[in-house]
């Protein structure tokens, strides 16, 4: 169908609707571009560099990014004259600026500059004006900041990021407009230290590691085998600067396997360059939609859940072939509506050959899905599921999203990890029982409480007060929420908020001549599930008791709070921000795209290369019942309300 017309649905859409790593300034009325680059110890260029609209005017209010200065040894120094008082000159007959500047040995400007009505004004009998003294004083002068780089092969974000020993955050926020993908020859902004002092990393033996939030030198310790001194001796840089996010390190690679991590740069192995046809097959279900009525229309598709997820991720598909463009790969996208139907969806089988295409992405329905790679596995044409998963698939048959059963095991295996002496404790519901033995399996001395029956058997959705109160015991207790019921989330997390932390609480006296005292319970409670769903994520359910028990889960995507390049360029493009849908298809077809121009053939590879990107990541295994199925998520944690990764 028209790609065109896609577009047009998708605009129509659009138009419904962060931690920084550099320094800010908001301008004030009396700053200069001087002022503000003495102050924060670099030159007026370097904040143009970063904010070209100061080089004209500074408006009042605007934010500027700063760069962070450079240390360098040998620095220039140079002499600067400062106020230190005025004499008080009365203007006599006959006198003028000129005559006055050469009797005091100053400039007219600097006369007018002290007496700013003489900007308007012209000098006049027994004015008062004021005559600047000086006196002067030797300044270092702030070396630049920030020089211009030309990428090299085989050179991405992670590799420039460690040569100029700075995170991939602080090399994105120096280039503002910084593409995904970077490209051979490329100029940009880094950090003008000594070239002695860049790092590189040509050993074979090692590669790099990237620091997450919360990491310290004990968590690398434990997740990596390294300690301290030897973290330093690899990354000199450590010692001026300490662990910082986003920070990335030269480590041996015999310490990076079984870690879960980006350690493939599919830009650096492109070599195959021919046009990449793919189709892409989502629900936008267009002949529903009333074009007549914008009003409608557009209410039509805020309704909709099939249209809004299509157009959404549509859009994210669109500016991944803007970055592959950029890097010299061809493609041809057709865009077919499955309607969300089976029969639309047979019928556009029938009526074209998708055979002639490398990939297939979509359908998003699971008997669709199904259904297409039917259909193309005698051509052995891959069919990638965006969204939903199966249990069996064909041979051509690619599951982004990893399998349930696998993202508990994740989950699991890093509970395991806590060293902290804890109890376990598992409540849930009869729907989640087989989650429940899962975690038994891994923990076998769990306490588990269900959720309450009435006199018929009708489950309840809740769990007493003081079931849950009885069954912590004081100190630390992992709790497993199992469930797809919101309100017995809610009721359950609210709860365990309450008993968190110390609380005031009664002791049943041993003896009837006895009273019930009250005693203090110190708790440290922290929420896990296995099953991340819609019951966590609802209306009812506080983001602050999630924070505050230290809510953790696996999860197909990471959101990234901080504001990326791409988010900048889709809201240049749509005029609104991307939402996960969007920066998934932005991540799904960039990967897809780069694996077709780096292999022989699109499943060659597919098994042995790891990726990521934005949000999502993507590390295929081959399934024993046939197909591949993504085998990478994160581990995420609520903490101070905000969302922070753990564990890739």
């Amino acid at each position: 169908m028209n790609k065109l017309f896609f577009s047009g649905i998708l605009i129509l859409f659009i138009n419904l609707v962060s931690a920084q790593v550099l320094r800010e300034h908001t301008i004030n009325s009396t700053d200069t571009l001087e002022a503000i680059a003495q102050r924060y110890g670099v030159l007026p260029e370097d904040i143009i560099e970063l904010n070209p609209e100061v080089k004209n005017q500074l408006l009042v209010g605007n934010v500027l990014v700063i760069p962070n200065p450079i240390q360098k040894k040998g620095l220039e120094t140079k002499e600067v004259q400062e106020v230190v008082s005025y004499k008080i000159h009365r203007v006599k007959r006959k006198e003028s600026l000129y005559s006055i500047s050469q009797k005091y040995n100053v400039s007219i400007e600097e006369i007018k500059k002290n007496n700013q009505k003489l900007y308007e004004t012209t000098l006049k009998f027994k004015d008062k004006i004021y005559i600047p003294k000086y006196k002067t004083r030797t300044v270092v002068v702030p070396p630049k900041a920030l020089r211009v780089y030309k990428v090299l092969p085989k050179e991405g974000k992670w590799r420039i990021a460690y040569k100029f020993g700075i995170s991939v955050q602080e090399l994105e926020a120096l280039n503002p407009n910084l593409s995904a993908v970077l490209n051979i020859g490329q100029s940009i902004n880094v950090p003008n230290i000594e070239t002695y002092e860049e790092q590189t990393v040509s050993d074979p033996r090692f590669d790099f590691y990237e620091v997450l939030p919360k990491e310290g030198y004990y968590r690398l310790f434990k997740k990596l085998g390294i300690d301290r001194d030897s973290l330093e001796q690899l990354n000199p840089i450590l010692k001026e600067t300490g662990l910082k996010n986003g920070m990335v390190l030269k480590v041996p690679k015999s310490n990076l396997q079984g870690v879960d991590l980006k350690i493939t740069d599919l830009t650096a192995q492109l070599q195959h360059f021919s046009l990449k046809e793919i189709a892409l097959l989502l629900p936008f279900k267009s002949n529903s939609i009333d074009f007549d009525s914008i009003h409608l229309a557009k209410k039509q598709i805020q309704r909709d859940g099939y249209i809004r997820i299509s157009t959404e991720f549509y859009a994210g598909v669109e500016m991944a072939l803007d970055s592959v463009k950029q890097l010299g790969i061809s493609t041809n996208l057709d865009v077919f509506d499955t309607e969300a139907n089976f029969q639309k969806t047979q019928s556009l089988l029938l009526n074209n050959d998708l055979s002639k295409y490398d990939l297939v992405i979509g359908p998003i329905t699971s008997g669709n899905c199904k259904q297409v790679a039917q259909s193309l596995q005698a051509s052995n044409t891959a069919v990638v599921s965006p969204f939903v998963k199966f249990d069996a698939l064909n041979s051509n048959l690619v599951q982004s999203i990893p399998a349930d059963d696998w993202m508990a095991n994740k989950l699991l295996t890093y509970a395991k990890k806590d060293s902290i002496p804890n109890q376990i404790l598992i409540i849930s519901d009869s729907k989640s029982m087989g989650r429940v033995s899962k975690i038994r399996e891994a923990f076998p001395f769990a306490t588990v409480l269900r959720s309450q029956r009435d006199d018929s058997g009708k489950e309840q959705y809740y769990v007493e007060f003081e079931s849950v109160q009885k069954a912590l015991l004081p100190g630390r207790t992992l709790v497993f929420l199992e469930t797809n019921n919101e309100s017995f989330a809610s009721n359950v997390t609210s709860m365990l908020n309450g008993l968190n932390g110390i609380t005031l609480e009664k002791e049943e006296a041993k003896s009837d001549d006895q009273e019930d005292i009250e005693i203090e319970v110190e708790r440290e409670l922290v929420l896990m599930t296995t099953n991340h769903n819609k019951a966590f994520t609802g209306n009812n359910i506080s983001n602050a008791d999630l924070s505050n028990l230290n809510f953790q889960f696996s999860s197909v995507y990471h959101y990234n709070e901080q504001l990326s390049s791409f988010a900048r360029r889709y809201n240049e493009k749509y005029g609104t921000y991307p939402t996960r849908y969007a920066t998934r298809g932005f991540d799904l077809t960039l990967d897809l795209l780069l694996r077709l121009a780096s292999s022989e053939s699109f499943y060659s590879d597919l098994t042995t290369t790891q990726t990521k990107y934005l949000e999502n990541k993507f590390n295929y295994v081959k399934s024993e019942g046939g197909g591949y199925i993504n085998q990478s998520a994160f581990i995420l944690k609520y903490q101070d309300l905000f969302i922070v990764n753990m564990e890739d």
